[in-house]
């Protein structure tokens, strides 16, 4: 590729935009909203864009089952489509009123790996940083009702070769927590979220030695439709401006976009999947201290964004 098309490409926001869902837009008028008068609604507006849980993971569908191929150019000129699995690594759903059943935090938690040298690493340094994954700061969401009542909280601790498929997962909780699929956006706090891990798997045509391309990723996202709108004064620049700026840039017809608020990364060679001319190298500044922030305002502890915070390479 010549130095001209590489002035206009960055392979780390290529990726970001490959995992960025778009789901169907609903309008709904506030009174067809369970909690029409929850805080978190837009003043003055009647009728609210929002989408359904379901059709989040209705995206997810075909990337669990065979990866998410994302173009990569390589230094040489070549371009290689590289796969990723995606993984649920963490999820919290706030309604705004509480739940008919009691809460649970789910926990997956395992002792073995699979046999895969490379796996058999990353377990050690995974255990070692299992000790220490809490995070002291606290909170500043301004209230406890402009949050709203926990429904659901999981934490993926699993290693990554032992993890279930992503749609796999969706399914065995909705089990317990049918909202997971039939919430709709309108109906949940701004402080709901989910964070998917993103693990390569093979790369097409394959190339030996490219130690770049087993990069892994950790992307957030918001599922509240209210999100941008009601984010507290005093959330941060950084978490508004990630939002502000990557939905502007994934606008659609009767579609909204779930572009990644937070970004944590593993194994990313930054000459490789930066490009200084773009901005990448502030923009990933930017989202990780949003992806850190968002943590410790909810007081969450991520086990894999702490792994991949104590491990990263920028």
């Amino acid at each position: 590729m010549g130095s001209k098309d590489r002035r206009n490409y960055s392979n780390i926001q290529c990726f970001l935009d490959a995992t960025t869902p778009f789901v169907a837009s609903q309008s709904l008028t506030k009174t067809s909203i369970k909690d029409p008068n929850s805080l978190w609604q837009p003043i003055g507006k009647e009728t609210v864009d929002c989408f359904t849980l379901g059709d989040i993971w209705d995206q997810y569908y075909q990337w669990s089952a065979y990866g998410l191929g994302v173009p990569i150019h390589l230094p040489n000129g070549e371009t290689v489509v590289q796969y990723y699995v995606p993984h649920l690594s963490a999820i919290q759903i706030y309604t705004s009123k509480p739940p008919l059943s009691r809460n649970v935090v789910e926990d997956s938690e395992s002792d073995s790996w699979s046999d895969d040298s490379e796996s058999e690493k990353l377990s050690k340094s995974w255990d070692a940083a299992s000790e220490d994954s809490g995070f002291e700061q606290d909170g500043i969401w301004p209230a406890k009702d402009r949050i709203g009542q926990l429904y659901l909280q999981y934490v993926e601790r699993c290693p990554p070769y032992g993890r279930i498929p992503l749609m796999e997962k969706i399914n065995e909780l909705a089990q317990n927590y049918p909202g997971l699929t039939s919430f709709k956006s309108a109906e949940l706090s701004p402080a709901s979220w989910m964070s998917i891990s993103w693990y390569p798997i093979y790369h097409i045509p394959a190339k030996r030695n490219v130690k770049e391309l087993s990069a892994s990723f950790l992307t957030f996202h918001t599922i509240s439709s209210s999100y941008q709108e009601q984010l507290p004064e005093d959330t941060g620049n950084d978490t508004k401006s990630a939002v502000i700026e990557r939905n502007n840039r994934h606008k659609d017809i009767n579609r909204i976009s779930l572009p990644s608020f937070g970004l944590a990364t593993y194994k990313m060679h930054g000459t490789f999947w930066m490009n200084p001319e773009m901005g990448d190298e502030e923009r990933l500044v930017s989202l990780y201290s949003a992806a850190d922030s968002w943590l410790k305002q909810l007081r969450v502890h991520h086990h894999d964004f702490h792994f991949f915070s104590t491990h990263s390479s920028m």
